[in-house]
């Protein structure tokens, strides 16, 4: 399995070091060319070509730097593929996707478009706990993790390997326990978004420090 790190942090952000330039990116992991954990970053981390591989798009949850890259992602391809984009989550994630995204107010419905016989975007519903199979192998169980909007975390597997990625989270449970039934687990990408300095912050919006984490 083939695991690309487009974007790991909260937001984009330009940084001018002393030795290098070094550009921090929203997060949005790519497997496989044609699936998308989380999508932060997606259209500006990616040539149009990487663009137009994309088939599936698990959301962790509806934050906006986890979701951002979709609408211009959408933008760029559409008329120039002839397969939908299906994006996977939970039942509310996916209503919230629409309600406040693709609500034709912030950005045009593409679950919807009036007038079309083909709509390039497919909501499907996850069931926490419950395996789905997606092409090319690879199976997906979302995990509830604890954040302050409804979250969910995913094992990815395939028959060869399998890794955890939290999404955004506080302390939880779950997920470590899920992760001690896997006998074939390689890696677990998990969020630090705070320093212990910043220990308030991190617990008022339940995100992770080191010491939390520890």
């Amino acid at each position: 399995m083939n695991i690309r790190v487009l974007g790991a942090h909260g937001s984009d952000l330009f940084l001018n070091g002393p030795v290098k330039q070094h550009i921090c990116r929203s997060v949005g992991f790519l497997v496989n060319e044609e699936l998308m954990v989380d999508a932060g970053t997606l259209a500006s981390g990616l040539t149009l070509e990487e663009q137009k591989r994309i088939k599936h798009i698990l959301l962790s949850h509806l934050h906006l730097d986890h979701v951002k890259g979709i609408p211009p992602l959408l933008d760029n391809i559409s008329g120039f593929v002839d397969h939908q984009i299906v994006v996977a989550s939970l039942p509310s994630v996916l209503v919230g996707l629409q309600k406040h995204v693709f609500n034709d107010l912030v950005f045009p419905n593409f679950f919807n478009l009036p007038g079309s016989q083909y709509c390039i975007l497919r909501g499907e519903e996850l069931e926490p706990k419950r395996e789905v199979c997606l092409p090319e192998g690879i199976r997906v169980t979302p995990i509830p993790v604890n954040h302050t909007v409804e979250t969910a975390g995913f094992i990815i597997q395939d028959d060869d390997v399998a890794w955890i990625y939290s999404g955004d989270t506080y302390s939880t449970e779950n997920i470590w326990q899920e992760a001690a039934r896997i006998p074939n687990l390689k890696g677990v990408f998990i969020e630090v978004s705070f320093p212990d300095s910043m220990m308030d912050m991190a617990l008022r919006s339940k995100h992770l420090t080191p010491t939390l984490l520890a």
